[in-house]
């Protein structure tokens, strides 16, 4: 019975964190940005959104929690490692990857409240 429990819970936080990844998505193209990936895999790890405007790519990690400050602190050092060295694969497969800056950032959803876009988060 715990079994069956404990895989609906992570089924739903899956879900909840597919959702959350699409809403920041769209967040970030009205403001502007173009997205390029969704849940980017390589063998260093997942990013969770790249998007670009104009030569910078910026590379996005998405947190849904109850509050603004948890999601944020949720993005560990070894979390932000991972993603930098994803992105290094991602950048070194870019015909224009020698004009491109590169930016790090956090969305953060928090139930009932616009995003939370944390530019150059690390």
């Amino acid at each position: 019975m715990a079994a069956s429990r404990d895989t609906g819970l992570r089924r739903k936080a899956l879900r909840r964190g597919r959702v959350s990844e699409y809403v920041a998505a769209l967040y970030l193209m009205v403001k502007g940005y173009r997205i390029v990936a969704l849940r980017h895999r390589t063998r260093l790890g997942e990013i969770d959104i790249i998007a670009r405007k104009g030569d910078l790519a910026i590379f996005v990690e998405v947190k849904a929690r109850r509050e603004e400050g948890a999601a944020i602190d949720a993005v560990s050092h070894l979390t932000q490692t991972r993603i930098r060295g994803a992105s290094d694969l991602w950048l070194a497969r870019q015909r224009d990857r020698a004009r491109l800056s590169q930016r790090y950032d956090i969305v953060a959803i928090v139930p009932g409240k616009w995003p939370v876009h944390l530019r150059d988060a690390f």
